[in-house]
């Protein structure tokens, strides 16, 4: 049984790709590097061609527009190369990510959706690092309270998808086992820096300047200023079960992760 990993170069996908590899399970990685473009249907079915499951993490975000009809195309396409399983990354409390799910699974092949909202990893390897480095979380964003989820348990939970001996069709949300405000994260990470970080409530462009402090460009920026000021609205302020109910133990707290990110110096 072989696993298509698609988006297999980012951070979900290296992690997935890590793990089968430590297990000696058969395992590939579709990107662009590989010759991969989700704007290039041409180059899916080359992908998916030998493969009996896929795991399924879309750029730059599931509820964009045009993304549903990519992912009907692909559950179709996955259902006529005999894929017996797709595990798809989704968001938590985005409803336009709502209808890509469906539409993957109007293909018919059977699918676990993992709906994730804030990784921890988002202040160590994505754009909240630089932010952490300067000691000051400038977001546009309200001090909400948010369920911080670890990407190694939501790794954990696709390897494990992929992996079962039958197909999953259900649906998942997983978070971390607490609920912090971002004030509160910067205690954490002040905590494990040793050194002081604060939260600072922000405007867009004040955010989208202090992000290309770090070379992102402001067509990046103001996407993500998107996912502050519309998905941080308490939606998401409740814990969810899915790493308990898929992989049976705790999920890592924001403390775990901030201690052993901060040993490794990525934050000096």
């Amino acid at each position: 049984m072989t696993s298509l990993i698609l988006g297999g170069a980012g951070r979900s996908g290296t992690r997935i790709l890590d793990r089968f590899t430590a297990s000696g399970l058969p395992a590939r990685p579709a990107s662009r590097r590989t010759g991969f473009d989700w704007e290039d249907r041409e180059t899916w079915a080359p992908a998916l061609r030998g493969a009996s499951a896929a795991y399924v993490c879309f750029t730059p975000d599931l509820a964009f527009p045009g993304t549903p009809d990519k992912m009907a195309a692909l559950g179709v396409l996955a259902a006529q190369h005999g894929l017996e399983r797709l595990v798809l990354l989704s968001g938590r409390g985005e409803e336009g990510a709502r209808l890509s799910e469906a539409a993957l699974r109007s293909g018919g092949v059977p699918t676990t959706v993992l709906r994730c909202s804030w990784f921890q990893q988002n202040f160590s390897e994505h754009f909240l690092a630089g932010p952490v480095r300067r000691g000051r979380l400038r977001l546009p964003a309200p001090d909400v309270p948010e369920a911080f989820v670890d990407l190694d348990d939501v790794a954990d939970a696709a390897v494990l998808a992929l992996t079962r001996p039958d197909p999953l069709d259900a649906t998942y949300e997983l978070s971390g086992p607490e609920l912090l405000t971002f004030a509160q994260v910067a205690e954490v990470l002040t905590d494990a820096c040793a050194r002081r970080i604060v939260f600072e409530s922000v405007d867009v462009p004040t955010f989208v300047d202090d992000l290309a402090a770090d070379g992102v460009p402001t067509e990046d920026a103001t996407p993500l200023a998107y996912l502050f000021t519309d998905i941080l609205d308490g939606r998401n302020a409740s814990l969810a079960d899915g790493v308990q109910s898929l992989l049976g133990r705790q999920p890592s707290s924001l403390k775990a992760y901030a201690g052993r990110t901060a040993a490794s110096g990525v934050w000096s």
